[in-house]
């Protein structure tokens, strides 16, 4: 069954009292029926989340519908995105949209950094790689993976191989990051290189056969619940799919004529619009999402490598998905997408913002002279405030490599000098040593904080 939004009934509407009661408001002549329209534009809801909300005694909400619709018409603007039946998507640049952005842009610089530890490029790698870590996992558990945060964080850190699909899927989603990290943002997209994430992403995952291609229309693929029965989504046909592809190329090389977008919006922009054509078998959402760190940090928005946006949306999986449903059958207003997902960049920033601090924390808690005595570093501490985070716990040195994104005799010799200073202790089981911690690293810990 094809999920169709509740739409109300505008027909019982008086449009003269509506007109009569919208005319004050665009001139801002009723402050209170104004403020009640923003208050359904921040955050942007649709009729079935304000129908039971009296704005006025003097109007049904059928009417204040009818209003915030006239509204929301007269501020929309054009994408260059456009559905099976031939009308553009549009979007409506909310009042507060400018202030969101601008703190993206200054939290996307320097001054996101400065709340914690941020000296030199090695952490930088530090810090992409926990994001592209969470990215990855997250991103992975939305199109369902059913690996615990715990487990698949502890494989990927360990570097051992995939055990079973979801393993794979959080594994390829893991190497597609990193790919477009360290390469692919450095390339313009296009048709083989699109291809080439899809074969990172689906490898050991779906049929040979299906990896690195397009769909082809004999293939029903659709966006389900299959728990209820229920299709949210129905993609275009493939001649559709393949013409639009091209345009979302160029817009997403900047190669098409058109007023400035933000690059974070153009961003959630190529989200959704990939989201939409829904070009492959599977692993569509990964694609979106992966095209959204693509573009970012193509265009040196370096920091979202730190922000993973997944793991944001993870928590609300039927509101992201509603944001589809809403911008697809309201009119083609992408409004709903671009505001759910600027709201999730910020609580990704916020979360990031929480680690830095409590990073920031960790390393108050260090005695230093009684660090300075044993010549640790950064690194070693590092992994000392990680045994004391997780009592119990073991690292390797294939951990150690990954963590710290260093070479293997660096990461021997880091261990080596704890061990030989008694912070640590070795056991080999088979061919892997686990480093255990001892009690001794308390004598590191300020007394009064241990």
């Amino acid at each position: 069954m094809l999920y169709k939004l509740e739409k109300p009934d505008l027909s019982k509407v008086k449009t003269e009292k509506t007109a009569a009661i919208l005319a004050p408001i665009l001139l801002k002549n009723d402050p209170v029926m104004f403020k009640h329209v923003e208050e359904v534009n921040e955050p942007y809801l649709y009729w079935d989340k304000i129908k039971y909300n009296s704005a006025s005694e003097g109007i049904t909400p059928e009417g204040f519908w009818m209003m915030v619709k006239y509204i929301r018409k007269g501020n929309m603007k054009q994408t260059a995105i456009r559905s099976e039946d031939g009308k553009y998507f549009t979007w409506f640049k909310l009042p507060i949209l400018d202030k969101i952005l601008h703190d993206i842009d200054f939290d996307c610089g320097a001054n996101m950094l400065s709340t914690g530890r941020h000296d030199n490029a090695k952490e930088d790698k530090i810090y992409v790689y926990r994001g592209i870590i969470e990215e990855a996992i997250a991103s992975s558990q939305l199109e369902g993976a059913s690996t615990t945060r715990k487990a698949a964080k502890q494989f990927l850190t360990e570097g051992r191989k995939p055990k079973n699909k979801s393993e794979h899927m959080i594994l390829n989603n893991f190497n597609a990051m990193q790919a477009i990290e360290s390469d692919y943002k450095n390339k313009e997209l296009s048709f083989s290189l699109l291809l080439e994430m899809h074969s990172l992403i689906t490898k050991e995952t779906i049929e040979n056969e299906a990896q690195g291609r397009l769909r082809r229309d004999d293939e029903k693929v659709v966006v389900s619940d299959t728990a209820e029965d229920i299709i949210y989504h129905i993609p275009p046909q493939m001649t559709f799919v393949q013409e639009q592809l091209s345009v979302l190329m160029d817009f997403a090389n900047n190669k098409l004529t058109e007023p400035f977008i933000h690059p974070v919006l153009k961003a959630i922009m190529l989200h959704f619009w990939m989201g939409y054509l829904h070009p492959f078998v599977d692993g569509n959402g990964r694609i979106a999402r992966l095209l959204f760190y693509w573009y970012l940090l193509r265009g040196n928005y370096w920091t979202f490598a730190y922000l993973p946006i997944s793991k944001a949306i993870r928590n609300s999986p039927k509101q992201y998905g509603m944001a589809y449903v809403y911008s697809e059958q309201d009119d083609n207003d992408m409004t709903y997408f671009i505001d759910y997902n600027v709201r999730k960049i910020i609580f990704a920033e916020q979360e990031f913002k929480k680690y830095l601090a409590e990073k920031s924390r960790e390393n108050a808690m260090i005695h230093r002279p009684a660090a300075a005595k044993y010549g640790l570093n950064d690194r070693q501490i590092q992994l000392i405030q990680y045994y004391v985070g997780n009592k119990g716990r073991y690292s390797t040195i294939e951990m150690h490599i990954n963590a710290n994104r260093i070479s293997r005799m660096t990461a021997f010799n880091d261990l080596k000098r704890l061990e030989t200073a008694g912070f640590i202790k070795s056991h080999k089981r088979g061919r892997n040593v686990y480093y255990y911690s001892t009690e001794k690293i308390n004598e590191l810990f300020i007394n009064d904080q241990k």
